[in-house]
């Protein structure tokens, strides 16, 4: 007979809106007793035989409130001047005295920018906090309403069917709210211990065979979720509220590129990240929580860099799909992987397929130029030494768009217009200072063909892992890099020289670097403190305990765009004194950049 020999849970915590699928380890009625992992549904019953999952929320009379700071914590004080404020309750709790004065400052702010923004516009607190936070669990249609949860159940692959209030006992009610082996907590949950039961059932008659397997989870947290960062216009009117870009995606020329490295699972380990709670870093629930972010800031075009092959496949595109975007992939090459095939990352570009259509993708590996270098200038003696420092997997990602929507002022009707975007993810190893430039360059050249064919806008986004001033950044910015930058101090193997051969002809300016030029406006001066006064660069887009600074850009040709708005840079204090990312509430070490760019009227030639 079929029997279950162990069951138990991949995470401690169960997370609002993040899948919990426990493991369960059973055996065979076969001769050798083979012990499988895999699921043994109704559908196909291994020697008539099949395994029966239910889901079951206990709930305590004795309502339980959860700390917002520390999630995993029951509070036991709350801010009443969080109540005053009408700033959404699941803030205003703390687990002890010092935990209050711990996150004071950044509490503080949330007080400020209440009273500020209901002062200046009125807004009550779900414009100021945004759509996110109205259900507590930071995560857009994956939970129940009340009223949906109280009284049917959709968890899990099993269609509606009638909750069930199975057990009543010492102040406690059980209610069922799932029957599928997988079961997604929703906000009606936080606060509450979910039991997990699994039974082998005879496929003949339906009925349970032996005793049931079960399994408790701690009590269900709400997703952690950050304030949503604000756009504001190049042009100094900021923008109030929430991110709603549902007003401004009218065909009026204008559209948004967000670039974003979202941090690989096969990167985001326990050693590297040991100040991000396990349950964080795990990928079940970043990946809700990338999700929510992405898909929040409602951008045209998506540039994402460490995207595992597996989680594309398998979740980014579908998901995305569900939301308009069609993707587009490139994984890295694999001479220097030795990994599984799937922990792959690469470069994934999406767009929404209301307004653009995808004309033509051209594919950079930057190995293959390599091999074209080294086979052109290296001798023979010096090209497996050469090799082994210029092949590092390396990708780039070359899309050309056609916009659905029209132009203003364009006084060539029926003219196409395109957008060409890169999305690249340049080496990180920071002593390669003539790989990470040579890598840019060769970029570079190749979008200079594309833009000497076509009268096309040009999109640079990725992470270069160059900070600004750096000889790569240098080039994109500027076009040149002067011969006596130290960087170019580091080239063994003359690929840098001579240094007048360093230069591109486009026009290339950093959309972020716009903050600089725009006059006074609501909240400006304070995204100015965040920039660096020398390059006009952010002061940092990657944020760790052991390194923080800028890697991350939106280059844009300047002759045929122009920036209409970006969305907030972070500071610091806004991500707390104690803590570096990743984090609860932001689920990779970099953060997220978004541009609005508009179209310039084409003049004939």
């Amino acid at each position: 007979m079929l029997s279950v020999l162990r069951v138990h849970l991949p995470s401690d915590i169960p997370i609002v809106g993040c899948e919990l699928t426990p493991y369960v380890l059973s055996r065979r009625p076969n001769k050798d007793k083979s012990v499988i992992s895999e699921d043994v549904p109704e559908s196909a019953p291994v020697d008539g035989y099949f395994l029966r999952y239910k889901w079951y929320r206990i709930q305590s009379d004795k309502k339980v409130a959860i700390c917002s700071i520390h999630p995993s914590e029951q509070a036991t004080l709350q801010c009443l001047g969080c109540v005053k404020a009408k700033i959404p309750v699941a803030k205003s709790y703390h687990c002890s005295p010092k935990c209050f004065s711990d996150a004071w400052q950044h509490h503080r702010a949330l007080h400020e920018r209440a009273a500020s923004v209901v002062n200046e516009n009125g807004n009550d607190e779900e414009e100021i906090f945004g759509r996110f936070n109205s259900t507590g669990s930071g995560v857009i249609n994956a939970s129940l309403t009340p009223s949906q949860s109280s009284g049917s159940l959709a968890n899990g692959t099993t269609p509606l069917y009638p909750a069930a209030v199975t057990q009543r006992s010492g102040g406690e009610t059980w209610f069922e709210v799932g029957r599928a082996k997988t079961y997604t907590p929703t906000a009606d949950d936080i606060g509450h211990v979910l039991k997990f039961e699994c039974v082998v059932v005879d496929a003949e008659t339906k009925l349970p065979v032996g005793p049931a397997s079960t399994i408790l989870t701690s009590r269900v947290i709400p997703a952690p979720c950050p304030t949503p960062r604000r756009m504001f216009s190049v042009s100094g009117v900021d923008i109030p509220g929430h991110l709603d870009l549902d007003g401004r995606l009218s065909p009026s020329g204008t559209f948004t590129v967000l670039s974003y490295n979202i941090l690989s699972d096969a990167y985001a380990t326990n050693e590297l990240y040991s100040y991000c709670p396990s349950w964080a870093l795990s990928w079940t629930y970043r990946r809700q929580n990338l999700l929510r972010e992405i898909v929040g800031y409602r951008a045209d075009i998506v540039c994402l860099q460490e995207v595992q092959s597996n989680h594309f496949e398998e979740f980014f595109a579908p998901e995305l799909d569900k939301h308009g975007y069609q993707a587009l992939f490139k994984r890295k090459t694999a001479e220097v992987f030795s990994g599984s095939i799937n922990n792959i990352d690469g470069c994934a570009t999406f767009f929404r397929r209301d307004r653009f259509s995808h004309v033509k993708k051209y594919e950079v590996e930057f190995n293959k130029a390599a091999q074209s270098l080294t086979d052109a200038v290296v001798p023979i003696t010096q090209k497996k030494t050469a090799l082994n420092r210029l092949v590092k997997d390396n990708v780039a990602l070359i899309v050309v768009l056609e916009a659905k929507f029209s132009n203003q002022g364009v006084d060539n009707p029926g003219k196409r217009q395109l957008v060409c975007v890169a999305n690249t993810h340049v080496n990180v190893q920071q002593e390669l200072r003539d790989v990470k430039l040579w890598q840019v360059h060769t970029l570079l050249k190749g979008l200079e063909k594309i833009a000497a064919s076509a009268d096309i806008p040009m999109l640079v986004c990725g992470d270069f892992n160059s900070m600004p001033g750096s000889a790569p950044h240098t080039l994109l910015a500027l076009g040149k890099v002067d011969p006596m930058h130290p960087d170019l101090a580091v080239d063994p193997l003359g690929i840098l020289r001579p240094p007048t051969k360093l230069t591109h002809q486009l026009p290339l300016v950093s959309a972020y670097s716009s903050f600089a030029r725009i006059g006074v406006g609501l909240g400006l001066e304070q995204q100015r403190r965040r920039m660096d006064p020398n390059t006009n660069e952010p002061l940092f887009t990657n944020c760790t305990r052991d390194f923080i600074g800028t890697h991350d850009y939106i280059f844009y040709s300047a002759d045929s765009l122009t920036v209409e708005s970006l969305l907030e840079l972070l500071d610091e204090e806004s991500l707390r004194k104690d803590t570096a990312l990743p984090s609860p509430e932001w689920s990779s070490d970099h953060i997220a950049l978004l541009a609005e760019f508009r179209c310039k009227p084409r003049t004939r030639r």
